[in-house]
């Protein structure tokens, strides 16, 4: 049993504003009824006793604690900066502003 139609591919290119030539009509119904089987047999899947899920696999926090470690001094981050100003890193301008 075919679940969609060459009359419905037509009836939906039409309604979307698609010229679509007889060609394209029986070839986008024969892939859509395609990918209507598929479904169904997934739909079909005996899934009654597996439990909902957000990930195929159990996951767990990978988080480290916060801690403050050592830091650099701004003389010593400005160090090796090819240019700086005022204590702080000097770049090209990339936006025009008049």
């Amino acid at each position: 049993m075919t679940a969609i139609t060459r009359d419905q591919v037509a009836h939906l290119a039409a309604l979307a504003h698609i010229e679509m030539d007889e060609t394209e009509l029986e070839s986008m119904s024969s892939e859509l009824d395609g990918i209507v089987g598929a479904v169904q047999s997934v739909s079909a899947a005996p899934i009654d006793d597996v439990p909902p899920t957000s990930h195929p696999l159990p996951l767990s926090n990978a988080f480290r604690e916060d801690v403050v470690g050592e830091t650099l001094t701004n003389d010593e981050a400005l160090n090796n900066a090819p240019d700086a100003e005022d204590g702080q890193f000097k770049v090209p301008a990339i936006l025009d502003e008049d």
